[in-house]
């Protein structure tokens, strides 16, 4: 890997694409430190201070303020992070399967693309209003961090709200373009790269607090301890990742005109993990959302008991109720984004048979089989691998400083192999040295 990023930059087109990614990287972190106008500054370092933070309310805003690369607490420019463009990307794909007219914008090619990301952006940005508004109302009701007494804003006027409402949401739509330009003119996905510095940039930060947690020689050694279980995780999700199981097809050789097409051989590879990381996004966004309703009423019996049990990340209920929603997403979001019927169809209009299974309904038959079977370790798989910064917290309560588990280390080692393979297809593009050893 590192080897592939010294051959990137030893090429020009390559250096300079990867020379502006950092450039954007750069302006994107500036943006998640810089404060918003109308925020007291002071007062929010006061109140991030984990010392006047209940462990709830750690764990709660621990999982709000992953994505934002923790600028969300500090009311930055950039607050709201990429979330609003996930939460309308994701829906805008589930509602593709709902509403005829995005279905029909998605199968008319790249005309259609344009348009589905045009609904995008305005639903990020509605969404981004909303969430803006939500934030700073807490903040100016003093419910955003529970506990602390201290103004958050300088005032309460209706211009210091609207102008942070103003800010917050234009901070979104130019992250929305620094993901875009990265997209056009860098290397990778712009939106997962700007994930990957959010999530990244929270990991020396939480490995010297679990060291300072635990002064002395046994804060070292815990340190050292967590960074090799990191090692092995990483490794286990990379492995997993890369697993997939190829379903062998056979094109026929037919005659189309004066040309003889088909006669080849090639495979459908189905991934142990087809649903990536969206199933742990939805199930800690459902987790989420009754724990900030009962911000809005703390004493009501509801938010009390949804405080002791849906809060606390080291509760058993949290853990039980987090992996089972795992589980479900994953099998939800793999039946709405691999149609076997779909797949069967088009193998058959090409000429394509898998051996040994007929075409049509049982090759239909066949894929959702092996679908539904392939699922399950997937599913497992992500159930566990979220539960580890859980399991860290009752071990050695280090639930919002682990960051080796859950959806940070599963979204560096996705986009980290994505970005790694785009940039040895562009080299392999501009070097034949590997075909020809």
């Amino acid at each position: 890997m590192l080897g592939t990023f010294a051959n990137a930059f030893r090429t020009p087109d390559l250096r300079r694409k990867l020379l502006f990614v950092l450039f954007i990287i750069a302006v994107f972190r500036l943006g998640s430190v810089m404060p918003t106008p109308g925020v007291n500054v002071a007062n929010v370092k006061f109140c991030l201070n984990p010392d006047n933070l209940s462990s709830g309310q750690q764990s709660l805003y621990s999982l709000i303020n992953l994505f934002s690369g923790g600028a969300l607490l500090q009311l930055a420019v950039f607050a709201l992070g990429i979330m609003p463009y996930i939460t309308a990307s994701i829906s805008l794909q589930l509602l593709t399967v709902v509403i005829p007219r995005l279905e029909t914008l998605k199968q008319e090619g790249q005309a259609g693309q344009a348009k589905i990301t045009q609904y995008t952006r305005y639903l990020t940005l509605g969404l981004a209003i909303l969430q803006s508004t939500g934030i700073v109302a807490l903040a100016n009701s003093g419910n955003l961090f529970s506990g602390c007494n201290r103004p958050i804003l300088v005032n309460n006027s209706m211009f210091t709200i609207l102008m942070m409402v103003v800010t917050m949401t234009a901070g979104t739509g130019v992250i929305m373009w620094l993901g875009e330009l990265i997209t056009d003119r860098g290397i990778g996905n712009g939106m997962s790269i700007l994930i990957f510095t959010s999530i990244a940039s929270r990991f020396p930060t939480s490995l010297w607090a679990i060291k300072q947690e635990h002064p002395g020689p046994s804060g070292w050694l815990l340190l050292f301890m967590v960074i090799g279980i990191g090692l092995v995780v990483v490794a286990a999700v990379i492995y997993i990742e890369q697993a997939q199981r190829r379903i062998p097809v056979q094109y026929a050789r037919r005659m189309v005109g004066r040309k003889m097409f088909g006669g080849s051989s090639t495979y459908i590879p189905l991934k142990v993990n087809q649903a990536g990381v969206i199933p742990v996004i939805f199930a800690s966004s459902l987790l989420y959302l009754p724990a900030l309703m009962a911000q809005f009423n703390p004493s009501s019996p509801w938010a009390i008991w949804v405080g002791t049990h849906l809060v606390r990340g080291d509760h058993p209920i949290y853990m039980l109720g987090y992996f089972l929603l795992i589980v479900f997403f994953t099998y939800f979001y793999v039946s709405i984004t691999f149609n076997p019927q779909e797949v069967a169809d088009n193998m058959k209009k090409y000429g394509g048979f898998i051996p040994g299974i007929r075409a049509g309904k049982p090759t239909q038959d066949y894929l959702a089989f092996v679908l539904s079977r392939i699922t399950l370790p997937g599913a497992l798989y992500l159930g566990l691998i979220s539960l580890i910064p859980l399991i860290a917290f009752v071990l050695i309560n280090a639930n919002q400083n682990f960051p080796f588990g859950g959806t940070s280390i599963l979204i560096i080692v996705g986009v980290g192999l994505d970005t790694v393979k785009q940039i040895e297809s562009q080299l392999q593009q501009r070097n034949y040295e590997g075909f020809l050893r």
